[in-house]
């Protein structure tokens, strides 16, 4: 810091200082005459030269109104100047003069009477040209009018940032008169602004000398201390001609119409990026839990902190057959929650949970009446009628939950649930337009849960019919250990028609079928039932399995374009032999004891349905130890993989220390097939074992 910014400001005031040239005074060229009481020139300042066009040899000793008057004109001068130095009265006015050259100007004159220390009396007369005085007070009137009349906020700060100027506008926004703020600095008239970058940029400019235009501030002024405007602000350095820097001035532009469009232009395209990005996330499945969490995850953090999905525990359990009732509690299951950040108030809505609440919570209304709940400013009341009990409020209120709002999940004219959002962090309270969005994203996730519901309710009934037409515990069989496994497909995918049997026969025999019905849902699983029940009969009539194949192919002919893939073996424990013939399945594995697992060599045959082709029956040994594996599709194809090489990891998968044949279902399972696999599986394992003594055949 120099020497003169170290000084206090009174003292700074007080120093003198020089000043270069092309001030104000040097622009204006003043010139100073004097002249004695008979009105010659004795003394004539170098100004003088330009003003009247005679260099001070020529003029001094002059007298005045000869030189400088036209002949016209000089009885008055001698007159006015005879006034001045009689009265001491001073004389203003502007005075034609006669140029060096001979033309005339035009001169503004202040005129007054001096005395020295002796008593002598002498005339000074202070000039300048007059356009020239003209051009600068124009220029000076001008810029008062400007800065006094414009509709933007104007003020001058000097180089310790106190203000020296403001306009009537900045008053007005201010919100504080100009006179007080004279001598304040930007903090002490706007404290609820971020002065420290105000300050920041004020200083820059002054110390390069570089403006700052369209500075973008958003606060609050004394004016107006209850809502927040906008203002572009910008900044430029003054100086004198000569460089002298003055200091800073600003322009202050209110464009809080703009900010506020900018801000409902913004929000207006967060809403529809949400819309996208729900119309792409949302309903993916048709997992109900699946699609309830998928809608509370697009609504965090764009629209609320903390988002769940409640569905009313009848809906699911499709139990909701009349209208809601307008009192009386309602059983929610919460299926999803979704939170911006952890936070306990997430925790308090866990999913999974099943709550009752009563007629008079707002979710409860919510589902009631249909229409959307909004608590703008929610208090400590409004956070129990919110939450699901005194411990969810407390870890509301604890979080910081302020707002919140519930919009019913409507499909096909029946309210499903609600969808609950809430705000902690976000200091905003939910307005109209959050309720639109929130009524959009609901009602485009309640078609995909409604949907997601159905299809798993048919998709269960169609489980439960396929389990139920299949064997239960495998009974006790001569010379042989079974074990089998079933797995349906992935929940979003409807079940197929693979089945399995495990049929005892005379003579200690064994009947061992895997098929698969091709097609999936209900009427799969019936016509699986309905081969299943064929084989049975067919097994009793103790044919070759070639034979018995023929048999269910004629059936399956006339079974509605269905067709199925089906092995079909028969196991005789006392000579350790197995019969199969194959319908257009996959090969079983033989995985003989202390033998590497290999694929039989079966004719394939056509699949069941298919009719008019014949099936081959093949025999080979399956001694004591030995293990047939009999398996569904669904175990071994992929999209990505050749079935060759997936028969392959089949084979290697077998190929190792052996484990219970349960264990070993299990094994196959967990190896080969991928959790997004959409294939239901089938898996039966035989394994054979001595006979008992003293059992033949019969």
């Amino acid at each position: 810091m120099g020497a003169r910014e170290s000084l206090p400001g009174q003292e700074r005031d007080r120093r003198a200082a020089t000043s270069p040239p092309g001030g104000l005074l040097d622009l204006l060229s003043v010139a100073a005459v004097v002249l004695d009481t008979r009105g010659r020139i004795v003394f004539w300042s170098p100004q003088a030269d330009e003003v009247f066009g005679y260099t001070a040899e020529e003029a001094l000793g002059q007298y005045a109104a000869h030189l400088l008057v036209h002949e016209e004109h000089q009885d008055l001068v001698v007159k006015l100047f005879a006034e001045v130095m009689s009265t001491g009265a001073s004389w203003a006015g502007a005075f034609p003069i006669r140029y060096k050259d001979g033309s005339t100007r035009l001169v503004e004159f202040r005129n007054m009477r001096l005395l020295d220390d002796l008593g002598d009396v002498y005339a000074l007369g202070i000039a300048a040209d007059q356009s020239t005085l003209a051009r600068v007070e124009t220029g000076l009137a001008l810029s008062e009018r400007l800065v006094s009349q414009a509709p933007i906020g104007i003020a001058l700060l000097d180089a310790d940032l106190r203000y020296l100027l403001v306009n009537p506008a900045l008053e007005r926004i201010n919100g504080i008169p100009a006179a007080d703020h004279i001598g304040c600095r930007p903090g002490d008239i706007l404290p609820f602004l971020d002065i420290d970058t105000i300050e920041s940029a004020l200083r820059q400019v002054l110390l390069t000398g570089t403006p700052l235009i369209d500075q973008y501030t958003v606060g609050r002024t004394r004016a107006d201390p209850d809502h927040d405007h906008a203002w572009s602000v910008s900044y430029f350095r003054i100086e004198t001609r000569s460089r002298r820097v003055i200091g800073v001035a600003s322009s202050v532009v209110d464009v809080s119409e703009r900010h506020r469009a900018a801000i409902e232009a913004d929000r207006a395209r967060r809403r529809l990026a949400v819309i996208a990005d729900a119309s792409a996330r949302v309903g993916t499945t048709l997992e109900v839990e699946t699609t309830a969490q998928e809608l509370a995850e697009v609504a965090v953090p764009d629209l609320a902190d903390i988002a769940a999905v409640d569905v009313l525990d009848s809906v699911l359990a499709f139990r909701r057959t009349t209208p809601a009732r307008e009192s009386g509690p309602e059983v929610f299951r919460a299926l999803a929650v979704a939170s911006a950040y952890p936070t306990p108030a997430a925790t308090a809505m866990k999913a999974g949970d099943l709550a009752a609440y009563g007629a008079d919570r707002l979710i409860t209304r919510c589902v009631h009446t249909g229409q959307p709940i909004v608590v703008a400013q929610a208090g400590g009341n409004d956070l129990r009628r919110i939450a699901r009990d005194a411990d969810g409020a407390a870890a509301f209120a604890e979080a910081g939950v302020h707002s919140y709002l519930a919009v019913p999940l409507i499909a096909r004219n029946e309210v499903l649930g609600a969808f609950d959002l809430l705000r902690a962090r976000n200091p905003l309270p939910f307005d109209e337009d959050d309720v639109l969005l929130a009524v959009e994203l609901a009602a485009r996730a309640a078609i995909a849960i409604d949907n997601a519901r159905w299809h798993q309710s048919v998709r269960n009934t169609a489980e439960t019919l396929q389990r139920s037409l299949l064997p239960g515990h495998p009974p006790s069989l001569t010379g042989l250990d079974v074990a089998s496994l079933y797995q349906p497909a992935l929940a979003s995918h409807e079940v197929g028609g693979d089945w399995y049997d495990v049929i005892p026969l005379d003579g200690d025999k064994t009947a061992l079928v895997v098929g698969d019905v091709m097609g999936n849902g209900i009427d799969a699983a019936a016509t699986m039932g309905r081969l299943r029940t064929a084989t049975c009969a067919f097994a009793d009539l103790d044919l070759e399995p070639d034979q018995v194949l023929q048999h269910l192919d004629k059936i399956t002919c006339g079974l509605e374009h269905y067709i199925a893939t089906c092995i079909y073996a028969v196991y005789d424990p006392h000579d350790h032999r197995c019969r199969i013939a194959n319908a257009g399945h996959l090969p079983p594995v033989l995985a003989a004891a202390g033998r590497r697992p290999r694929l039989l060599d079966l004719p394939t045959g056509a699949p069941l349905g298919v009719g008019g082709i014949a099936f081959h029956t093949t025999a080979f040994d399956l001694n004591p130890g030995d293990r047939l594996v009999l398996y569904t599709d669904g175990l071994v194809e992929t999209r990505q993989h050749s079935i060759d090489e997936r028969l392959n990891t089949l084979l290697h998968t077998l190929d190792g220390p052996r484990r219970p044949l349960d264990d070993t279902c299990q094994w196959l399972l967990h190896s080969l097939r991928h959790p997004d696999d959409h294939d239901d599986v089938a898996v039966l394992i035989a394994q054979a074992t001595p006979a008992p003594p003293g059992r033949h055949a019969t």
